[in-house]
């Protein structure tokens, strides 16, 4: 199947235009997911019950086209459940693989953090790797391949942490706050009487996506952009170090993933918005959601009410702005 060229603004709005039938507001998570979705990143979105998150990453997933699974992440959820085991078939007495949930396109991880570890350690291997191994052999998984995950923050009842090891695999971790009140109008408004949610069609694919990483590519970093990027994500590990006069704000930095992700959201952003290179700008814009998740606030910094946010703010605040960045 043959795709017409797009440019990154057309792209986006009509995915943009497609969701909106049933997720009113949000823009700014919508635009990083489609980021996500260009950089081959995954996402972890946090934010309180009753947000729309599982909806917004089904509608994402219609809107886009491709295949979708949901996986309810619940505290007796086995790994198996996820990735899938070996069936015994009693009438030729072998084995063959039962393929999971996780062999999909989109792969919906709600409530991600209600779920104990070793089951969150079953995508270890498919978010870095884009496979899985069932029975000693490896399988690939579809391409594209996503996980996009939901959590409920840490501070309710019955939840269990990300282990850093997880939560570095994620491309962002996006707050999806309250909506504004004209937003929240427009709810109530439009669904307030209606309690069927629209169908939403496909009006992208998997292949177009792949397709159009190919453009994504051929953005421009300058090289004092990158040079930007690594002082950012290296001033992270500054604060996880001894210094005098200054207390330890981190008990560890952002990895080298960081860095990464950094460079790929930029020229995905950069794409979406019709330029042709990275800017400082976008640089700034992009590290929060790339960063909060990637930094371990020390006691002392949580004694003092800091926030992973808050010093982040800081970081991208005091490391200097390259003068010449095309």
């Amino acid at each position: 199947m043959s795709f017409t060229p797009v440019t990154g603004p057309v792209w986006a709005q009509k995915l943009r235009d497609e969701i909106s039938q049933s997720v009113v507001g949000q823009h700014e998570v919508v635009e990083r997911l489609l980021v996500a979705l260009l950089a081959n990143g995954h996402v972890l979105l946090e934010g309180m019950p009753g947000l729309a998150k599982t909806l917004l990453v089904r509608s994402l997933g219609s809107a886009l086209g491709v295949q979708f699974e949901r996986i309810q992440f619940t505290p007796d959820l086995l790994p198996s459940d996820v990735v899938g085991t070996m069936i015994y078939s009693p009438k030729d007495g072998a084995f063959s693989p039962h393929h999971g949930p996780i062999f999909a396109n989109l792969l919906l991880a709600d409530e991600i953090n209600r779920a104990p570890a070793k089951v969150q350690s079953a995508l270890l291997e498919a978010m870095q790797e884009r496979q899985v191994t069932i029975g000693g052999k490896t399988h690939l998984l579809p391409k594209p391949f996503f996980v996009m995950a939901t959590q409920n923050p840490i501070e309710q009842e019955g939840t269990y942490p990300l282990p850093e090891a997880q939560t570095d695999r994620f491309l962002f971790k996006l707050i999806v706050d309250y909506p504004a009140l004209a937003d929240e109008t427009a709810m109530l408004q439009r669904w307030g009487q209606v309690t069927r949610q629209p169908a939403l069609k496909a009006v992208s694919g998997g292949e177009e996506l792949l397709q159009l990483r190919h453009a994504v590519d051929q953005i421009h970093v300058a090289p004092a952009v990158q040079g930007y990027i690594l002082a950012l994500v290296r001033a992270t590990r500054l604060r996880a170090e001894p210094a005098a006069g200054r207390k330890r704000q981190l008990s560890f930095g952002a990895s080298p993933r960081a860095s990464l992700a950094l460079y790929q959201a930029g020229r995905a952003l950069a794409w979406l918005r019709g330029e042709d290179f990275v800017s400082p700008s976008l640089v700034q814009e992009l590290a929060p959601d790339v960063l909060r998740h990637r930094v371990g606030l020390t006691y002392e910094a949580e004694a003092e009410e800091l926030t992973a946010g808050k010093i982040i703010a800081e970081v991208i605040a005091t490391t200097q702005v390259p003068a010449h960045a095309k």
